[in-house]
């Protein structure tokens, strides 16, 4: 490791999975040791999250050229980081965001810091000829995530008439992460001939999963347990469901009003939304329920985890923004139990490792994810099986920026053999 210092930074612009502009950052290493990362991009943002830098400049991209950031990549961040150790990612990510100077990395761009930031754990390990996964995640770095897979699109991921964004199939009951995987799959796929035999939009969403017109979104359940079931599983034994409201989207004021805009399901408290989850979780296997209320609605959400969290997984994602100050005061106020966990929502790779660390020290369940801007890099299927999480999301069996994070596990199953580990719980 004496030497591995930081001698080159280098970013360009490239294209993301919606063909939106995002930073791709190289660092090279004195023992010559090259490496490369790719930035997501979010779509469905929390308002706190750290910023992307984007130029603003019409007659490019629409304004959503990366070309500042990148500037800052080469200019500034390159500087700060030249000479140092690669695997000092703590104190690396640390300097950057003091460079930065901002509460939400607003003036270089959270998509320049995390472009560095990953490239330089990439590099460090590459340069210790250990895999991601290990190097972040130490020699016990062996559990495979259980995929909870977005076969059905709605909200703000879809062009439809189904409020709720995601809709996941969880395949609990595989053996291992290669079955699991094929579960899954082959239920996307049988769903598709459902679909295509009422003669409703076999087309996709941003992140693969099928975005047809259906009559109500109790429709999109039964149609996802059909499918299932005619995949030749048992709903809630082999394959469960998990759902993302992401219901900041259909909020009128993000706390505690909101319309079912897209369904027509008119005006709704959040109380409204509590009942419907209660009944929704007693008739179907919904075993994860993300975002259940919007992001400023910190009482909904409470009410929902105390009716409710001793029997699904209550995710926070727009509420906490993988950011300890929101984790914390969820932990301390019990607004969830479990903390969606995304690298560009803070922008650097140690803090999101420290908000892992403060679910896993409160008892809490922590879930890995995507973006639905993604690109090629698979890193995030390493983070994951460092991270012990257990369960990820990353799109659909469709897509190849999606199935790159699918098939890199399959590669981490394979590598670790009888030693993997797989599980729910």
């Amino acid at each position: 490791m004496l030497n591995n210092k930081i001698t080159g930074v280098r970013g360009m612009e490239i294209l993301d999975s919606r063909g939106n502009p995002t930073v791709r950052v190289y660092v090279e290493l004195s023992d010559g040791t090259e490496a490369v990362a790719s930035v997501p991009s979010g779509a469905s943002t929390g308002e706190n999250e750290a910023v992307e830098l984007r130029d603003g400049d019409k007659s490019r991209y629409g304004g959503k050229g990366v070309l500042k950031a990148v500037e800052n990549v080469n200019k500034v961040l390159s500087e700060v980081v030249m000479g140092m150790p690669a695997h000092e990612q703590a104190l690396i990510d640390k300097k950057m965001i003091e460079a930065d100077g901002t509460e939400n990395k607003s003036n270089l761009g959270a998509n320049a810091i995390l472009g560095v930031s990953m490239a330089v754990a990439r590099a460090a390990a590459e340069s210790a000829k250990v895999p991601l996964y290990q190097y972040l995640g130490g020699a016990g770095a062996r559990r495979i995530p259980v995929p909870c897979m977005n076969i059905l699109n709605g909200g703000e991921h879809a062009d439809n008439s189904v409020d709720i964004q995601e809709f996941m199939a969880i395949p609990v009951g595989a053996p291992n992460f290669r079955e699991g995987l094929r579960y899954v799959a082959e239920t996307f796929h049988t769903l598709k001939g459902i679909l295509k035999k009422r003669g409703l939009s076999t087309g996709v969403g941003d992140e693969g999963g099928f975005a047809p017109n259906l009559k109500s979104n109790e429709e999109a359940v039964e149609t996802i347990i059909e499918a299932i079931e005619k995949a030749g599983y048992k709903p809630g034994e082999d394959i469960a469901i998990g759902l993302d409201s992401a219901a900041s989207s259909f909020s009128t004021d993000l706390k505690g009003s909101y319309e079912l805009k897209w369904s027509g399901g008119g005006k709704k408290t959040d109380d409204d939304l509590i009942a419907l989850g209660e009944e929704w979780i007693s008739k179907y296997p919904i075993i994860l329920w993300e975002d259940p209320l919007a992001e400023a609605d910190w009482e909904g959400f409470r009410k929902f985890t105390a009716k409710l969290g001793d029997k699904v997984e209550v995710v926070g994602d727009d509420i906490f923004v993988t950011n300890v100050k929101f984790i914390s005061r969820g932990i301390k106020d019990g607004t969830a139990n479990s903390s969606l966990i995304k690298l560009n929502q803070i922008g650097t790779v140690s803090e999101t490792i420290e908000a892992v660390r403060m679910c896993r020290d409160a008892g809490w369940r922590y879930f890995i994810s995507h973006r639905s801007g993604e690109t090629s890099d698979a890193f995030l299927a390493d983070f994951a099986v460092a991270m012990d999480g257990g369960h990820l999301k990353t799109g659909s069996a469709s897509r190849s920026e999606r199935l790159a994070k699918y098939n890199r596990l399959l590669e981490i199953e394979n590598e670790l053999g009888s030693a993997a580990l797989y599980y729910w719980k």
